[in-house]
Formats: structure tokens, sequence, C-alpha cells
């Protein structure tokens, strides 16, 4: 008799009773009656189970019997208490992620193909180091499961199948690496232990799929005449037509992702008014129960969640990932201002002036920095001057020393920091700073001789790389938050939600798409390979999914539910989903029953949007310029908002240069050049344009490389620009000034004698001749035919009208004729003079209609949104009249 045929197996039906309890208190009956039967005593026995969180069921249920109760553990929590696992040395796999791609480095320095690799493809480097600890760890963890001497028979076998069968080329000897690597190894694993035990019998539970460790150790004990028990409570979806669980099942369809939130949401609400409580809400897709979680959150549900989340996505990391980007030398502005915004910078803030960090964002954003290299101490005013030298002094510590250093090194300068910030003591109080605190070894240090003290010492990372060894560190780890006491809901993964005592099971996402999808094997071990070696492949993840799905028809309650369609594609049904209903239909019970919502229906009365309009009766500004007339020209509305609410939006600190940087570039540049040429005239006005341009470039803080294309078009517009400039000259004009503020009170009526205009002049040349001209400029980059169309209309154009008007009555006091233009610099053609016909005709008819206009706002006549076209579509405040809403009779 061989000792599979020595295990005696028994099966538990599905139909064993209505729920958790009613299962664990037949299957510890089948373990007492068993051990009867064959003289065991039950106290040196011992019964294995799937999960820990199955051992207080099944303690509870053995009372029962009134038996000694035997010795109930898993396989993990059995090893750990008969010693603990042995520590990695160094270059050993430690199944530290973070950790293990470091001594892959190592393995592989010296190797003339890898070295190959990472001088041509660092990223390819980077992507085979993380295959080849994949592949290690699955091969060291499906050795440890075998046992002794199951191990011992398997690394030549691996060796021969890898050297027959496996990929090739770069592939192949990653996977061979991997394989020696892993076998290297001489270290006992803790589960050895097990195979060393001679306990009265072994009983083993098995629930959602085959374990090949507890099926090792069965074989052992059954060869070594020990009695052993497999209780076999899987049961596949085909065997459900004469084995029909008391589940009751429902199965909604939804329309899409949000309505499926919402009846994920409404059902779990359900079973909590009728006292069916816990709930299991089963995480398939995060994003979703994220979803669900908000919404049942808002409903005030206590709610726990054991599958946890990505550290790196806990604010804790955030914040640290944003410290160690605003350390970098090509930090941005913006990343420095997200680090001191953190908590991490609490400390630093409250040494200054509460508003210290509006005033350094807000002059920042006003001076168009980008890059922190780029912020200049001597144009920064107030406290935010303290502020950005002491972010700075901090940072240095982290930018001391050479640039490749030892992540020991590296470690010990982010905790020197983290201490001077204060910010080591608030991580410690945090739940998952701890966790991080850890993780980085920021608050422990290795074993002494062991593979990660050899990792942190030996490696040599420059910055960039520091920081991504971080980020890999913390996507590496999950972050489980304690579990609230007495909780309704609780979010756990499908395989441990089976066999628990929970009241009813939500299932979101019973779609093709997510519900019967495995995750993949190690890269280098092809799926052939995987099944010749005995290793899990698709197969079995399929199947071990399939069995976890069937353990859930236990639970009293069961509702799936799924959306029919991905965006425009439709969405089929799980697999499993048909083959439980194939089965029902067997059985006689029927395709599986429809979900009712148990959501309330309201019918809501209409309530239509009409143009929106506002009133600000004696709300005018003192001062208004430009762009203001033009808002209220194009709409009252938008004058409104901008004008009288105040309403900005901030400029984002955007690395990515638009063609408004070069604007404001182009016209510092011309403005610099104009003035110092009209201070001391150059003898070669190209370079003196060139070097003012450079000058203009580095003063802003323009990155070279982003601005090349910009710089292209200002090499081809500077010869077009001074040809122009020569003609300009030769017909009498002389450069006067440029960028000048200028203000006036051009209203005569008595509600207006507060409200000056205001703005500054781009430019304005002069004539000396029989006949005294002025002509104002005002360069444009964009459309030149957009200017053309404005001035064929010239009452519609106010921008040169509102700067005749803020020359006041110079021109008729001086006799001078006052002209305006615009002058376009960005052309394919060359520059263009677009001169206005008569500027003075139209400042005056602008004043006198805008004159009215405003004195009538200050009396509280209405503000409609009346905005149509380019003035709409691009209009700040389209948010706030909502005009995409308005009701089509009032428009």
């Amino acid at each position: 008799m061989t000792a599979e045929q020595q295990i005696e197996t028994q099966y538990l039906a599905l139909g064993l009773g209505d729920g958790a309890r009613p299962f664990w208190d037949a299957a510890v009956q089948r373990m007492a009656a068993w051990m009867q039967a064959r003289g065991v005593q039950s106290r040196d026995a011992v019964v294995l189970l799937p999960f820990a969180q199955h051992l207080a069921s099944a303690r509870r249920a053995w009372r029962s019997t009134g038996l000694w109760q035997p010795r109930m553990e898993t396989t993990h929590s059995l090893a750990s208490a008969l010693g603990p696992s042995p520590l990695s040395q160094g270059l050993q796999i430690s199944f530290d992620a973070a950790i293990d791609v470091l001594n892959a480095r190592q393995l592989l320095a010296g190797q003339s193909w890898a070295e190959a690799l990472r001088q041509q493809d660092p990223r390819a480097w980077q992507l085979a180091l993380q295959q080849l600890v994949e592949a290690a760890q699955a091969l060291a963890r499906h050795a440890h499961a075998l046992g002794p001497q199951g191990r011992q028979a398997f690394w030549p076998r691996a060796r021969l199948a890898l050297q027959q069968g496996g990929p090739a080329d770069l592939e192949q000897a990653l996977s061979l690496v991997a394989l020696e690597w892993a076998a290297s190894d001489t270290r006992v694993p803790a589960t050895d232990a097990l195979f060393s035990l001679s306990p009265s019998a072994w009983v083993l539970m098995r629930a959602g799929g085959v374990d090949p460790l507890c099926d090792a150790l069965l074989e052992q004990a059954a060869a070594q005449g020990i009695p052993c028990l497999l209780l076999d409570a899987d049961s596949t979806l085909e065997q459900l037509a004469t084995d029909l669980p008391p589940a009751r099942l429902r199965e909604a369809s939804c329309e899409d992702s949000e309505s499926l939130a919402q009846c994920t949401a409404a059902t779990v609400l359900e079973h909590i008014r009728r006292q069916e409580v816990p709930v299991a809400l089963i995480a398939q897709d995060r994003v979703l129960v994220r979803r669900v979680r908000a919404l049942l959150e808002r409903q005030c549900v206590r709610l726990g969640d054991e599958t946890g989340w990505t550290l790196a996505t806990t604010p804790e990391a955030a914040q640290l990932m944003a410290l160690l980007r605003a350390a970098q030398p090509r930090a941005s502005v913006d990343e420095v201002l997200q680090w001191l915004k953190s908590e991490l910078a609490r400390g630093l803030r409250e040494r200054g002036a509460a508003d210290a960090l509006d005033q350094l964002e807000a002059q920042c954003r006003r001076l168009g920095w980008v890059q922190a290299g780029a912020v200049q101490l001597v144009h920064l005013k107030g406290p935010a001057i303290g502020l950005w030298q002491d972010a700075q002094e901090l940072i240095a510590i982290l930018r001391a020393g050479q640039a490749q250093r030892s992540l020991e090194q590296w470690l010990g300068q982010l905790r020197r920091l983290l201490e001077r910030l204060g910010a080591l003591s608030w991580l410690g109080e945090q739940a998952a700073g701890r966790q991080l605190l850890l993780a980085l070894w920021l608050q422990r240090e290795p074993w002494p001789d062991s593979a990660h003290q050899l990792a942190l010492q030996s490696t040599q990372l420059g910055s960039a790389d520091f920081v991504q060894w971080v980020n890999e560190t913390l996507e590496a780890q999950q972050f489980v938050p304690e579990l609230p006491v007495d909780l309704q809901v609780l979010v756990t993964p499908m395989a441990r939600a089976m066999l628990r005592p929970f009241a009813a099971v939500v299932l979101p996402g019973a779609d093709a798409q997510t519900l019967g999808q495995v995750a993949s094997g190690p890269v280098l071990l092809p799926e052939a390979l995987l099944r010749q070696l005995g290793m899990p492949d698709q197969a079995s993840r399929r199947a071990q999914l399939a069995a976890s799905f069937v353990q859930l028809l236990r639970a009293p309650h069961l509702t799936l539910l799924r959306c029919d369609r991905a965006g425009s594609e439709p969405l089929a049904r799980s697999p499993l989903l048909e083959r439980l209903e194939a089965a029902r239909e067997q059985a006689g019970a029927g395709p599986i029953p429809p979900w009712q919502d148990p959501r309330p229906r309201r019918t809501l009365g209409a309530l239509p949007t009409h143009m929106a309009q506002a009133s600000a009766a004696g709300q005018l500004p003192r001062a208004l310029s430009a762009s203001a007339l033009e808002a209220l020209r194009n709409c009252p509305y938008q004058f409104f908002g901008l004008q009288l609410l105040g309403l900005r939006e901030d400029e984002e600190l955007s690395e990515e240069l638009d063609k408004r940087d070069y604007g404001n570039w182009l016209h510092a540049v011309l403005h610099r050049f104009h003035e110092q040429r009209k201070a001391q005239p150059a003898a070669d006005d190209v370079q003196a344009l060139s070097e003012v341009a450079e000058r203009e470039r580095q003063r802003m803080g323009l990155s070279e490389a982003e601005f090349l294309p910009y710089l292209a078009s200002f090499r081809r517009l500077l010869p077009r620009y001074l040809a122009w400039l020569a003609q300009h000259e030769a017909a009498g004009w002389q450069y006067e000034g440029g960028e000048v503020p200028r203000h006036c009170q051009p209203w005569t009526h008595p509600a207006l004698r507060e409200l000056r205009l205001q703005g500054r002049l781009d430019r304005f040349d002069g004539s000396t001749g029989p006949d005294p001209r002025r002509l104002l400029l005002d360069y444009k980059t964009g459309s030149t035919d957009a200017l053309k169309d404005k001035l064929k209309r010239p009452l519609e154009d106010t921008q040169l009208a509102v700067y005749a008007l803020l020359c006041g009555e110079e021109p008729a006091q001086t006799g001078i004729a006052l002209e305006a233009a615009y002058l376009t610099l960005d052309d394919s053609k060359g520059l263009q003079l677009l001169l206005h016909p008569d500027v003075q005709r139209s400042a005056e008819q602008l004043r006198q209609g805008m004159e009215q206009d405003l004195a009538a706002v200050q009396a509280g006549a209405a503000l409609p949104a009346l905005g149509e076209g380019r003035a709409c579509a691009l209009c700040p405040v389209r948010g706030l009249c909502r005009k995409d809403d308005w009701w089509e009779g009032s428009l």
C-alpha cells in the first residue's frame, strides 16, 4: 500500500449547513469520530488548517466534542512555534524584493553579458534584475514546500529541465542564474521542522486548493505509519449538480463601474439593516473597492480592510517621496513646494511667519520660476527668503558627499534629515510611518553578516538610483491597518473569505475580465517548464481560484455583481458564473436569481437652470485694466467673476515650456535690448541681442534643452527684427521707452470719480520732425490674421484704445499726433506692423461707452452671462455660470 493509499480522505459536502458554523461543527465531528475509531489520542494529534483566521472557529467547534483538543495550527504558525526562520547571509535570497534586487546586481557583477546589457540598455537591465529575483524567489519557495527529501530531488531535475527546454539567450542565462542562486542557499527552512514531528495523528483540512507543503508532509507521515486524515472541503462547480449549497444566491448586472459601486454599497447596507453582519466584501478590483468603501464610510459603517494597500500609496510614504524629489539636483519649484506643504515640513514652516509658504509660492508663480535652481534670493521678499534658505540648508544634508554613495550612507543622511526636521518622531507615531521606518532600515539595524547588511554596505547608488530604490521598497510593502472593534464589514480577498463566520458575502466584479483572470507566473519560467517542475502554472491557479469561489457558496447569502459593459464594449459574465448556472440548471434549481435593488426610488421635480446673472451695486474696484474692460465687453458675468469676485486660477509651475513662456521671455529680451541700446549703442546689434537673450533665459530659469525649439524660432526672428528695426528707424522713429506703468482717471460720471484706469505700455517710439508723432507698440506672438480682423473693426479693439487713454491729455497738450499699432513677431511671413486706423477716435468712443456701462454696473445693473464663441469657450469662470446646464428656454 502506497503512502497516498494510507491517507484516509473524507469529503465535506457543500450542503452541510447554512454558513461557517455548521461546517466547522460537522468537520470537528468527523475528526473526533475518526480519531476515536483509530484509537488516536486527540491531545497528541495535530490539525492543520488553511488560514490562521480558521483557528478560532475550529477550536470553538471542538469544545462540543468533549475530547481533549488537538493542536490546531497552520503550517506557518506551527513552524514558527517550533523555531525561528534562519537569517539570510550575504547574497542569499532574503525574500525582500528590494534587497534581493541589490544582491542580484552583485551576483551579475563581472559577467560580460550582464555588463553589456547594463551599458546598452539600463532600463532593460533593471527589468532583468527584477525578473531574476522573481524567478529565484519562486524556485526557492517551491523547493521549501517540498520538504527535505523532495528538495534534494528537485534541484537536479530543475537543472536538467532548464538546460533542455528553457528559454533562450538572455532569458535562459538569467533563469540558470536564478536556479543556482536559489539552489546554493544552504539554510534549512523553518518548515522542515514539521517533517521531524511524530504526533499521534495528522489531520489536514483542505479548502481552496492544494497545498504542496501539506501534501508532502502527509505523504511522509503516512510512509512512517502515522495515521493521516485528509478532510477535503473542495468541490468543482460541476459537482454542484448533485451537491447544491443552501446559499441564497443573487446576481446583479450594472451599466458601468459607478453603478456597480453604488449597487454593491446598497447590498452591503441592506445586509446591515437586516442585522446580517459581519459582511465580507470581496476585494478583486481595488479601484472599485475604494469607491465602495467611500460610499459606505459616508453611512458611518464600521469597516475593516485586511487586504491592505501598497505602503507607497499611504500619506506618510507620499510625503517622504516628496522630500526625496525636492532634494534632487534638478528638482522643480513645484516639487519643493509640495514637500514644504507636507506634514514632514511642519516644523520648518513653524519657524517662520504663518504666511511664509503662501508668499513663497505666490512669488515663485509671479516670477515664473520652474526649476528650484532658478530661484534667486535677491528677488524674494519678506518671510519667503528665510523659508527658502532654511529649506535649502536642510536639503543640503542629502546632497552632501560624493555622487555615488553606499546605500547605508544614503539612509544615514536621510535619518539625519528627518531628525533635523523633527519628522522622525512624527512618523513613529503613525501606523504606516512605523512600517515605513522599518522597511527603509531607518529605525533598525540588519543582523551582522546578513544579506541585508551586505546589500546596504556594498551597493553604490547615485541620487536618482536611491530615490528609485526607496520607491521600489515602499511599492513592495503592504500596509494593513488595524481592524476596528465590532466591525460590520470586512474587505478581504476571496481566498481568505472562505469558511469564516460571515453572515453574507458580496462579490463585485463577477465579469470575465475580473473574476477568472489569474496572475501570470515568473517571466523567466514558461508555462511548460512550470508544469514539468510541478510548480503552479496557469491551469493550477485557475483551479485554485475556482475552488475558492465554490467555498463562497457555503455563505448564508452570496451576491454577485458585475458590469455588462466595459466602455462601449460588451462585457461577458465570468466563466465561473456560467459553470455555476449550468450546474444549477442540471440540478433543477434554474438560473441564478436576479438581484433586487433595495434602494428607495424618488421622483424629483424639474429644477431648470436659467442664464446666470449677478448684481454688484457699489462694488467696482479702485482700478481696472484693459483686460478687465475686455472682459466686460465680452461677457458681463465674466467681468463679475474675475474683477468683482477676484477669482483667479493659480498658474501651474509646469516644467513644460509653452508659447506664453516664450512670449514673456521675448518681451523681456526686447525691452532689455532697447534700454541697453538707448543708453549705449552697440557696435554689433546681432551679438548684443543674442547676449541679452541668453542672460534673460538664465535669469528666468528656463531650461536650455526645453527652450531649444523656441530658441530656434528666436534665431529666425533675430535678423528679421533687426532688418525691420533699421527700416523703422530710417523712417524717423526712435525708441523712447517700454514696460512703463501708466494710470489715468478718464471718467466724468460722478459715480466713477474714484475709478482709475491702469496698464503697462509695451513700448512707445517717437518721431522728431516737422510733424512730431508718438507710436504706441504692442508686441504680439499670436495670430496675425486675428489681429487684422480685429483692426478691420477698430471699435472692437480694446487694448490699443486703452493704451491711448493711458497717455491722457499729453498728445493734445504737446501737439504730438498719437498712433498705435501691433507688431507681430512670430509670423512666417516676417514682422508686420498693423497700424490702428484712428486710435484717438476709438479711445474716446470706448471711454464714453465704458463710462455708461460702468456707471450702470455701479448703480446695480444686471451682469448677465452673455459670452459667446471664443470668449465663452476659454472663459475661466464657465463653471460658475454653468452655461452647459442652462435650460434651453433661457437661451
